[in-house]
């Protein structure tokens, strides 16, 4: 976790695991400190179920004094020209680059991500990271003569203390899709990241004061409900940014508006993959077993209906044979915890019963090597035949199970989409323009794929959903990202009497 952890690699795989089980600090005001009496909870791997490290909860005072910390960094940090708050953020690029498997193996150890997965989270992170640094180029500004002897100017304004809330999927990706745009438009950031996965903020901290950061400009403090209660509530926040299920998502939001704040929450997903006869076999397969299968489907892009048009038998064969072949633990990683491997047994179990034909059965792989006997472990799971009706179709699983539901028509395939509450992401297989384009104009999410199963954004385009997927306005990173942690001042200034005046000025 912090420099000096002991590792060991495990048999069954690449990933380093802690030896020993440390307590993450909180990062205040450029200090690492251990919040005095607070609660220790364990951290635990999902590879082997050991523990690896503790994390305090937090107080509310704790999280005061993080912020009061933040507040003073942001009074200098502001006035710092945007070229200088980027060279700072170009090298933080460069020490991500340098750790990047330092980094990844900490995801993987505390998420249960494969290797491969984790590592994949870091480079998109550093995608953000790079448009951040471009945004000195991006926003130059602007001054026009709007009238006679009348100049309009615009200024980008930073909000001052900010705050990230980020899930336990994606330890070091979705904080970046936060703090690289916040901190270089000028904000302090706070960021309170899982308490499932604390230990990558750890490093994350590390590598932003060794890139040179004034203390306090980003901030770590760990904890659950009492430390976001008061991260949202604090007067002296003035932006909260969130990612995670619908529910919390909404609370979040509610709570922050109701105190003034700007919020962006994203939520939960329901996505899906709609595929029709024409589609190529292979890539369609491919990219169905991949999007529901990966992050051990622990996503919020995880294409989880497949919608089939008519006879798609074969793709669907090809999907069962290739999604039966994935060995847990090296080709998908684990579950987050037991009580995540509960549920989704559970939905399982419930679509069976309802009518479901299980086509595929991961409820009883398992790694086979005994280390990791004590891992939270489910395989691939596919369900065909499921209706509209059945629970599994519309509730989020967040586990690696694809549901199938049949249709005659695209028409339907569509309504189908459409009377999904949530409206994150949607993707057509086809080979045919037209069929693509009937999808792309009529599905009712914010990410839409052509023959991609996961249609996320590719920087500077920005990620969002819409509907029960996003609560508040804009989306999380690209330029969109820019404008939600910032304000635009405008100045009109005049200087001198215009003898030729006209009625504008």
């Amino acid at each position: 976790m912090r420099e000096g952890t002991k590792l060991y690699t495990p048999s069954l795989s690449t990933i380093k695991l802690p030896t020993e089980a440390r307590t993450c600090p909180n990062l205040v005001g450029g200090q690492w400190r251990e919040p005095q009496g607070a609660r220790l909870v364990d951290v635990t791997s999902p590879y082997t179920g050991n523990v690896i490290g503790r994390v305090p909860m937090s107080s509310a005072a704790d999280v005061a004094a993080v912020v009061s910390e933040a507040k003073r960094a942001a009074e200098g940090w502001r006035v710092a020209p945007i070229k200088e708050r980027s060279q700072k953020m170009f090298r933080f690029r460069q020490l991500l680059e340098d750790n990047l498997e330092k980094l990844a193996h900490s995801v993987a150890a505390e998420s249960g991500k494969t290797l491969a997965e984790a590592r994949a989270g870091v480079l998109k992170g550093m995608e953000v990271v790079e448009f951040a640094t471009s945004i000195q180029n991006l926003d130059t500004g602007g001054s026009l003569e709007v009238s006679r002897g009348v100049y309009c100017e615009y200024r980008r304004e930073p909000l001052g203390v900010v705050a990230g809330i980020t899930p336990f999927n994606f330890p070091a990706m979705v904080p970046m899709w936060m703090f690289p745009i916040a901190i270089t438009v000028g904000n302090a950031f706070i960021l309170k990241p899982s308490e499932k996965v604390p230990m990558t903020s750890v490093l994350l901290g590390e590598l932003m004061i060794e890139a040179g950061f004034p203390a306090g400009i980003f901030s770590v403090v760990h904890g659950g409900k009492e430390a976001v209660d008061a991260l949202v509530t604090h007067p002296d926040v003035a932006a909260i940014g969130f990612v995670g299920s619908s529910a919390i998502a909404k609370y979040v939001y509610q709570l922050g508006a109701s105190k003034g704040k700007r919020v962006l929450a994203l939520g939960g997903a329901k996505n899906h993959l709609i595929v029709v006869p024409d589609a190529d076999k292979d890539l369609t397969a491919q990219a169905v077993v991949d999007s529901f299968t990966g992050c051990a489907g622990q996503r919020c892009m995880a294409g989880s209906v497949m919608v089939a048009v008519g006879d798609v038998d074969p793709i669907i064969e090809e999907i069962r044979r290739r999604a039966a072949s994935i060995e847990v633990g090296t080709g998908m990683g684990a579950i987050i915890d037991g009580a995540a491997l509960g549920r989704i047994r559970s939905a399982i179990g419930v679509a069976e019963k309802e009518g479901a034909r299980v086509i595929v059965d991961g409820r009883t792989k398992a790694p086979a090597e005994s280390s990791y006997a004590k891992g939270t472990w489910i395989g691939p799971t596919v369900l065909d035949g499921v209706s509209d009706a059945m629970d599994v179709s519309g509730t989020e699983v967040f586990g690696p199970v694809l549901s199938i539901v049949r249709v005659k028509t695209l028409a339907e395939a569509v309504a189908l989409e459409n009377k999904n509450p949530y409206g994150n992401a949607a993707s057509i297989f086809t080979t045919n323009g037209g069929v693509a384009q009937y999808v792309a104009e009529h599905a009712r999410s914010g990410m839409i794929g052509v023959n991609v199963g996961v249609p996320v954004p590719r920087e500077p385009f920005s990620f969002g959903g819409i509907q029960e997927s996003k609560f508040g306005h804009g989306d999380i990173t690209g330029e969109s990202g820019v404008e939600f942690w910032s304000s635009l001042k405008k100045i009109t200034r005049k200087w001198s009497v215009q003898h030729d005046a006209t009625w504008m000025s």
